[in-house]
């Protein structure tokens, strides 16, 4: 028996779809982390209950943020992207928390530097609220080790890849640190879309840039480069044939950002078929049902569709490219 919802819906649902590939199907993948981050800044100190939490977030994060606040009796205030929908909109509020949506944006850039301006804004008229910045603070990293501990359980980590998107890379960073303290072999790809500033290929932009909650087109400062081993840029439309795919094979109703990371591991698990491949789907389908399962009929077959494979920053194509990153950090690519 929990004692609140957000304990309930934390953890993943671990399903085989083929015989070295699986996923880890979250309703929200961002509950455990959070929860995790706030009891620490309670236990620190850092905040107390009744304190305001503010961040900015494409979604996921605002509905973790906006349960963490209301299990732990605190005020959330959220910047929230044009992703955020009616249907998550209205959760939101209902929880309690205070969100402001920052108008439409050609771009990723221009998204989330509205998002971050907006937040200085508020930390400069109230500096007693707390920025959780998930995009920068490594105490999210802390609560993936338990669901890396599940995967230890369920696969083990012998010729294990682990695939999902970057985002702020807590998620798969956290996911890849801790499964390391086992085995340093386990390898992890990362996802991206392009226009992302993380992995250098913010000089290609993609007309679908809703797939925001796994790039970024700001400096992320918690993103640890050196824990990737590979890294998939993937577009808007082959997202959606994977997003597509994943429901009509497998009965999984998931997110954009799950079809990309489906589309990397499928592939991925075809080719090396002595490793285990687990992708992470960070949510549900429910907020792209207009922008992409409604396209079904349109969705490219994804036996069709393979990436190009690049050695530099200068060869990245749409609509799919993936490069070995080899676990380099950002001073030895970007320096």
């Amino acid at each position: 028996m929990f004692d609140h919802i957000a304990d309930a819906i934390k953890v993943p649902d671990f399903v085989r779809l083929g015989p070295n590939l699986y996923v880890a199907r979250f309703e929200t993948m961002k509950v455990y982390s959070t929860l995790v981050a706030v009891e620490r800044l309670l236990a620190a100190g850092v905040v107390r209950r009744g304190d305001t939490l503010l961040d900015s977030s494409s979604g996921i994060y605002a509905y973790a943020l906006a349960l963490a606040c209301h299990k732990f009796d605190m005020q959330c205030h959220i910047i929230a992207s044009k992703t955020v929908d009616k249907t998550l909109m209205v959760q939101l509020q209902l929880l309690g928390a205070n969100v402001e949506q920052v108008p439409p944006s050609a771009t990723l850039k221009m998204d989330q530097s509205l998002r971050v301006a907006r937040i200085q804004e508020i930390r400069a008229a109230n500096p007693h609220v707390h920025w959780m910045q998930q995009y920068h603070d490594d105490i999210h990293y802390a609560g993936y080790e338990p669901i890396a501990s599940d995967i230890e359980r369920l696969l083990g980590t012998d010729g294990l890849t682990i695939v999902g998107g970057v985002g702020s890379g807590c998620s798969t960073g956290g996911l890849a640190r801790a499964l390391r303290c086992t085995d340093n072999a386990v390898e992890l790809v990362g996802v991206q879309p392009f226009g992302s500033v993380t992995f250098g290929c913010a000089h290609i932009e993609d007309p679908g840039i809703i797939i925001a909650g796994i790039g970024t087109g700001i400096p992320f400062r918690n993103v640890q480069h050196a824990l990737y081993d590979q890294i998939h840029w993937v577009g808007f439309d082959y997202g959606l044939a994977g997003a597509v795919a994943l429901l009509r094979r497998h009965a999984i109703f998931a997110g954009l950002s799950s079809g990309c990371c489906y589309l990397a591991a499928a592939r991925e698990a075809q080719l090396r078929p002595e490793r285990n491949v687990l992708f992470i789907a960070p949510d549900t389908g429910h907020r792209y049902v207009d922008a992409v399962f409604a396209q079904h009929a349109d969705a490219l077959e994804l036996h069709t569709l393979a990436p190009v494979h690049v050695d530099s920053h200068e060869q990245l194509v749409l609509p799919w490219s993936v490069m070995a990153w080899n676990r380099r950090t950002a001073t030895e690519t970007f320096n």
